[in-house]
Parts: C-alpha cells; sequence; structure tokens
C-alpha cells in the first residue's frame, strides 16, 4: 500500500489520521496524542481553534476547509498576524469533525468574512492570554511587553520568555472574546501581503496528495452500479457474472443501491462494467427541447418578494416606451476534473471517513442517520479534493464507501467514474427570468419588474445518492443554495418589484454550484439593464452610474472605466473580415451586502460561424479588507475562466431517463487556448471587515459577454451557453 507520508502528514491520533500545512514548507503536525482525544472542537473556547506546543509551534484548527481557494494560505495569516508568530510555525488542521470545530458548510465565500473573524479573535484572545501570562511571569506591567516572533520581551528589563514556556502543550481553558480588539491595519506585518500559497509548490512539484491518491493498509476498491433511468428500480442481479474477476470481493446490494468491491480497482471497474442487472423502465424526465415550458409550468408553492419598491404595475403603465424580455440559464453540472472520491473504515463500531467534502460535520450526521449510527461514532476527516465548486460528487461517494465498506467489513474507497460524475451529481438548476421595464420621454427608467423561477429551497444538506438508491434515512427537501440572491437591484429606481416563484421541483437533484443563483440573476439583470441603456440612447457606464447611488459602487465604476480606457465616443476597430469586435460592462454588489465588483469584456464575434472569441476581461473588486492579495486575484482569475467556460459552451442534455452528456466530449469545457487576458484591479480597504472573494467576480461573466456582444453585431444572447447556433440565430432576429 501506498502511504505518502513525505508529501503529507499523517499522524494518528485517536486511531485516525490527521492531515496538517505549515508554512514555508509542508513539515509535520505537532501530534495530538492523548489531547486530540479530549480536545474540545467548540467555536466558543480558544482552545476549540488554538494549540501551542512547548516549542512554540502553533496549530490552528479549522472548521473551514480550503477547496483550491487558498483559504489555509490566509487563516494562516491571520493567526501569525494575531499571534506575532513566523508564518513558518503556524500549521493548519481542517475539517476534521473530532479536531476542529463546526464552523459551517465552506461555501458561499464565508470562510474569510466568518470563519476567518472567528479565527481572528481566538488568536487575538489567546495573545491577550500570553500577554498576561508573561507580565506575571517576568513582573512587569503588559504595556511593557513586546511580542516577536512568539518571544515575549520586556523593554524595560530586556527579559523575555518563550510562547511555549507560557503555554506549551496546555490549554487555554478560555472562551473567545467576541469583544476583544484585535490588531490595527497600521500594525500589520503579514495580513494584507501575497504571502506564497502553502499548497502550491507540491502540486506543481506533483508531490501533493489529494484525496483521490489516499490509500491506507486493507483498503478494498468500489465502484456503483448505476441504474439505466434515475428512478428505475433494481429487477435482479447475476453475481456470477463477475465472479470469476480476480480479486473479486461481492456485489453489494441494498435496494437500488447496486456497489462491486474488489481488491484492486482494475476489478472493481471490470466488476461494474460485467455485472448483468435488470432494471424497470424509467422516463419521468422532462423533454429537454420543451424544458423551458416545463420550468414555466411547473406548480409554484410560494412566491418569495426580494423588493418592492413604489407601485411598479402602475408605473409600468405609465412608462413611454416599455420593453420586455425573457432569459434563461442552462442546467450545469460541476463537471470536478478530478472524480469524487472517498475512503471509509468501520472498526469496532466507529466510522471514519476521509473525504474532500466541503462540509465534513454535516456529512458526519448525514452518514450517522443513513447507517443508524450514533455521530459520536463516526468521523470525516478532510482531505483536499482536486475539484469542488460547491456541492459535488464527494459526499456521495463518501456514503457509497459506507454501505460497501459496512458490507464487507474492511475499509473500502470509491472513486467516481467520468459518467458518475456528470451523470449523478446534483445540478445547478435551470433557471427562467421575466423581464418587464418601462422607460420615460428622457429615457429615464420608471418602472423595473421581474419574475425568477428557481426551484424551493435554501442552502443545507444535499440527499446522498447512495443513501436514496437504498431507501435509507435522507434527506426529502431540496437543497439548491440561496438561488434568490441578487433577484433584487443594486440601483436605486423608483419603482421596482422583483419576484422569486419557488418551484415545487426540478428536473435533477439540485445543489450550489459556484455563485448559485446570483450568477444567472446578475447575468439576466445587468443584461436586460444594458437593453435600457441601448433603448434609452445612453451609455452603459453612465446608464448605471446615473442610478448607482452606494459611494463604493460609484468608485468601483470609476476606477472600472479608467482601467478599460472606457470610451464609448472611440471608433470601434474595424472588422477583420467575419470577425467584429465589441465590449460589454456588468456590476454587482454581491447579495447587495458585500463585495462589490465590475468587469468590462473585450470580445469577438465571428459573423459567419457565430463563435464567440472572449480576449480580454478588466475587474475591479472591493472585497473590503483583502488579507492575501496574491490570493483575490487567483480567486477573480479562476472565477473568469470558469464562468466563461460556463457561459460560452456548458449545458446538461438528457434524454427522458438520464443524463447524457456524460463525458467531455459532449460535455465540453473551457481549454486553454480559448482562456482570455485577465486584468485586474483591487480596492482594499483595510480598515474595513474582510468579505468573500470565491464567488462574486463569476456573477458579471455572462452579462459582460451578452453586452459585449451586442456592441459587436447588435444581437442580443439571452440564453446561456451563448452556443454558435444561437448567436447566429440571434443575429438573424436583430
Amino acid at each position: 500500500m501506498n502511504i505518502p507520508t513525505h508529501r503529507r502528514d499523517f499522524l494518528k491520533g485517536t486511531g485516525a489520521l490527521v492531515v496538517s500545512f505549515s508554512l514555508p514548507a509542508l513539515r509535520p503536525a505537532r501530534a495530538q496524542g492523548g489531547a486530540s482525544a479530549a480536545k474540545t472542537v467548540s467555536a466558543d473556547e480558544v482552545d476549540g481553534f488554538i494549540r501551542i506546543d512547548h516549542d512554540g509551534a502553533v496549530t490552528l484548527y479549522s472548521g473551514k476547509v480550503d477547496l483550491g481557494t487558498g483559504v489555509r494560505t490566509a487563516m494562516t495569516q491571520i493567526v501569525a498576524e494575531e499571534l506575532d508568530v513566523p508564518t513558518g510555525a503556524v500549521s493548519v488542521i481542517e475539517g476534521d469533525t473530532a479536531l476542529t470545530p463546526d464552523q459551517g458548510t465552506s461555501s458561499g465565500s464565508n470562510s474569510i468574512q466568518f470563519g476567518g473573524v472567528q479565527i481572528r479573535l481566538a488568536a487575538a484572545t489567546a495573545r491577550r492570554a500570553l500577554l498576561q501570562q508573561a507580565a506575571a511571569a517576568l513582573k512587569v506591567d503588559i504595556g511593557d511587553l513586546t511580542i516577536t516572533d512568539g518571544v515575549v520581551t520586556s523593554k524595560s528589563t530586556g527579559k523575555t520568555v518563550k510562547f511555549g514556556e507560557l503555554i506549551g502543550d496546555k490549554a487555554f481553558a478560555l472562551k473567545v472574546d467576541k469583544a476583544i480588539t484585535t490588531k490595527t491595519p497600521a500594525d500589520f506585518k503579514i495580513v494584507g501581503k501575497s504571502v506564497a500559497r502553502l499548497d502550491i509548490p507540491a502540486k506543481v512539484m506533483a508531490q501533493f496528495t489529494y484525496m483521490q491518491d489516499y490509500k491506507m493498509p486493507g483498503m478494498l476498491h468500489g465502484r456503483v452500479v448505476r441504474p439505466p433511468g434515475i428512478g428505475a428500480t433494481l429487477q435482479s442481479v447475476d453475481e456470477a457474472s463477475v465472479s470469476a474477476i480476480p480479486g473479486f470481493v461481492k456485489v453489494v446490494r441494498v435496494g437500488n443501491f447496486v456497489g462491486v468491491v474488489a481488491e484492486s480497482e482494475w476489478g472493481a471497474i471490470k466488476a461494474a462494467q460485467q455485472l448483468k442487472t435488470v432494471w424497470s423502465k424509467w422516463e419521468g424526465l422532462p423533454d429537454q427541447a420543451a424544458l423551458w415550458d416545463h420550468v414555466r409550468n411547473t406548480k409554484i408553492v410560494k412566491d418569495d418578494v426580494t423588493s418592492n419598491i413604489g407601485d411598479a404595475s402602475a408605473a409600468l403603465a405609465q412608462g413611454v416606451k416599455r420593453l420586455k424580455a425573457t432569459y434563461d440559464f442552462a442546467i450545469h453540472t460541476h463537471g470536478s476534473i478530478g472524480p469524487s472520491c472517498a475512503v471509509v473504515e468501520i472498526k469496532d463500531g466507529k466510522l471514519t471517513c476521509w473525504t474532500a467534502s466541503q462540509a465534513t460535520h454535516n456529512l458526519r450526521k448525514q452518514l450517522s442517520a443513513m447507517l443508524s449510527m450514533p455521530v459520536d461514532d463516526v468521523r470525516c476527516i478532510y482531505i483536499d479534493g482536486s475539484g469542488c465548486y460547491g456541492r459535488n460528487g464527494h459526499e456521495d461517494a463518501a456514503a457509497d464507501a459506507a454501505l460497501m465498506a459496512r458490507a464487507v467489513g474492511r475499509p473500502v474507497r470509491v472513486q467516481w467514474m467520468r459518467a458518475d460524475e456528470h451523470g449523478w451529481d446534483p445540478k445547478g438548476p435551470p433557471t427562467l427570468v421575466d423581464l418587464e421595464a418601462a422607460l420615460d420621454a428622457s429615457g429615464n427608467i420608471v418602472a423595473w419588474s421581474s419574475s425568477f423561477f428557481h426551484p424551493q429551497g435554501v442552502s443545507g444538506t444535499v440527499e446522498l445518492v447512495g443513501a436514496d438508491l437504498a431507501a435509507l434515512p435522507h434527506e426529502n427537501y431540496l437543497a439548491p443554495g440561496g438561488v434568490t440572491g441578487n433577484s433584487a437591484l443594486g440601483y436605486t429606481l423608483p419603482n421596482v418589484r422583483t419576484v422569486a416563484h419557488r418551484l415545487e421541483t426540478t428536473p435533477f437533484k439540485p445543489s450550489w454550484i459556484r455563485t448559485p443563483g446570483r450568477l444567472q440573476n446578475t447575468f439576466a439583470n445587468e443584461a436586460f439593464f444594458d437593453e435600457l441603456a441601448s433603448a434609452a440612447g445612453v451609455d452603459p457606464l453612465e446608464y448605471r452610474l446615473r442610478y448607482l447611488k452606494d459611494p463604493r459602487g460609484i468608485e468601483l465604476l470609476e476606477r472600472l472605466a479608467r482601467l478599460a480606457k472606457w470610451d464609448k465616443s472611440a471608433a470601434k476597430p474595424a472588422a477583420n473580415g467575419d470577425v467584429v469586435s465589441g465590449r460589454g460592462i456588468s456590476y454587482v454588489k454581491y447579495e447587495l451586502v458585500r463585495t462589490y465588483v465590475g468587469a468590462v469584456a473585450d470580445v469577438e464575434v465571428n459573423k459567419v460561424t457565430g463563435a464567440i472569441k472572449v480576449r480580454r476581461i478588466f475587474v475591479v473588486q472591493d472585497c473590503g479588507q483583502i488579507i492575501n492579495p496574491d490570493g483575490v486575484r487567483n480567486q477573480i482569475e479562476g472565477n473568469m475562466v470558469q464562468t466563461l467556460s460556463r457561459t460560452l459552451m456548458e449545458q446538461v442534455t438528457f434524454d427522458r431517463a438520464n443524463v447524457t452528456s456524460l463525458d467531455w466530449g459532449s460535455y465540453p469545457i473551457i481549454t486553454f487556448p480559448d482562456v482570455p487576458e485577465v486584468v485586474i484591479d483591487l480596492i482594499d480597504r483595510p480598515n474595513e471587515r474582510p468579505w468573500g472573494a470565491g464567488e462574486p467576480s463569476a456573477s458579471i461573466v455572462p452579462s459582460a459577454v451578452s453586452n459585449a456582444v451586442f456592441d459587436a453585431v447588435g444581437a442580443r444572447l439571452r440564453s446561456v451557453p451563448f452556443l454558435p447556433d444561437k448567436v447566429k440565430t440571434a443575429m438573424r432576429r436583430a
């Protein structure tokens, strides 16, 4: 068995393994030893987050996990800053339900905004306690003390004492002081600096251990045999059809869940391919060609009125010019490039799951419920997965592994096949938006009305596929994420009404994919706003500034104009044969309460083929206090690339029984030749609280591109993805 301890440090804690990181290079985490068994995971306790060993080494226990977003590095900076220790002295343990507090799901651009703030307060409380202890030990006042690299020094006597000598290996036994004064930005030495990412060197050198790489002694391999239709039921299984496969161990059947287990991964793959099963026929999906009629006709269970100002209905009737448009956004799969994976061991009545879940505490509860085990007997341990943009299939792979491990009595590793990933991960639901507005004779907006069609439900735990197939306890509600966000406008208009029709159901099990709802809603709002600007004969930037009263939003758009050299009076570039150029602008205040972001997209459109090429995107973002500027830039760049892929080419296809886009040929994603130049300007506000950076900039990409295409060819694109045939159709209708 391959246990790569030279890459990541797996230390025996309470019979399980601990993964830890530190700067400047990955170094062994401090053994938790007996402390891990008794360690508190309370988010109210300093010891929930911070431990200092006798030699001064600091361990941060973070319930928020790094999904490739760089928060591990940012969290390290926060702790090192507040404690005045070198970043290299800090190790991070993430998402271990036995060791780390439950800080909620690592999603929604909340890891720094909420999780980082919790950790900062814990570190500041620890710092104050250390100063108090040092003052007593050195017999001086606290005001006489300074801290450098974990060493407390008396300015008057020159005497010193180290953190390790004060607290080493002992508990703080303190509540986190939520009112404590943290360091001021003027004193920052680490926060606000582009500290190099902890994980990048090992990833670049192919030395990083992902969840998919993790192995343990005695481990078997499992694969799931899927039904031909999502709702099909199992009629029979011919176990003899795979019994001759070398190393084959067992067929695991629980209700409609069918798994195969083998000594080798290849044996499991062969068994899954060869196992003969008979299923009932099921064709319960809607006709994809009539998807939007299906969405529009789905039962509405309630209306969420997300804004209601003035009397939009009456004002619409009084407008001189009235505009209507319908926008839609296709069903998306997560398309995680590294397929979902998990390892589960059930030993002595205790279940341990190694997983790339973004919500290990939630998964712990789900596995407990599914297997009717006490939650205290379940431990989930986070290991980075190679690909996660929301709630993908990692939790489902964990459930699959748990069902098989229980059946065979040995650890089982399950890695989904590509068809599992594309066919059975939860989806970003289809979104339909109707918009209507009225202008007066001067081109001013007098009324705005919009209706969004979203599935019911919010964030939460998404039902496990394995539990559903096996008819074991699981959730029975939809959890699409906060899909109504940014349905209301950030502009000041006299009459506005925005309503989210919450639908009883949606074709596929929904979950949140990066920027859920806010992406789709901002696409419709910002593209339609551009339509109004065009109808009013006003420059789209000027039109936005006319209705924007937020000083930070105004400053952002003005900086964006300078960054992109926005000048609509300038002559457009001459056409290059069949290729014409255009640029479009978009803006949003994320969820109307946090991160501001705006973008200008420069595109080329081939009028014959309908192909769109995005050459350059200018982005200005204000996410308050920036912990790590390079990390924020990474997030913006990732958002641009991934969302451009979603905007131009991604959509799930399906027949009446199942998903048909089961590979990268049928569900293409962007490739390097189509990655645009991304030019970024960050507005750092060190005296403000930090906001999220993982999602907001994605929300403005589809509208910026749509508006740029209109600038290029005069055709509005109102349906994502912007496939060439749609572009040509829009041009014919323009």
